[in-house]
């Protein structure tokens, strides 16, 4: 079992590696339909295992195509995770698509209306006050 600073360490080595190969190294076009970033890396304690999760911008059909093409360059990118980082086991890579900050957006767009809300009921209620007491 590896330590827990060596599994954050490796964990963000992939991260920083798999980002690289997104950009550069594969010529996948389905891959480019949407743009593509590597949010976060989780690697398992005894580093065999790891979910890379991405963040994909576009259509659904260009997350959907962009996560087929990720699947299949699954192999390509275990072997090239192995060869840069020198790792004596190449950990199970496992893509995940991370909404979070769809999510995110959606919350503030939320917060941003109620605050507009409020502000409307507020001058609203000013404006009732100020003409009942001329």
């Amino acid at each position: 079992m590896a330590t827990t600073r060596r599994v954050a360490r490796v964990a963000e080595l992939i991260k920083r590696e798999v980002s690289n190969m997104l950009l550069k190294d594969i010529k996948d076009d389905r891959v480019g339909m949407g743009m593509v970033s590597v949010t976060d890396a989780e690697l398992s304690g005894d580093l065999q295992h790891v979910k890379i999760f991405v963040s994909i911008y576009g259509t659904e059909e260009a997350r959907a195509q962009t996560m087929e093409a990720l699947a299949s360059a699954t192999g390509f990118i275990k072997r090239e995770v192995g060869q840069r980082l020198s790792l004596r086991r190449v950990p199970e890579v496992v893509f995940h698509e991370d909404r979070s900050f769809e999510r995110g957006v959606k919350v503030l767009s939320l917060i941003n209306q109620l605050s507009r809300e409020r502000e409307e009921r507020e001058s609203t209620a000013e404006e009732k006050e100020s003409s009942t007491s001329d």
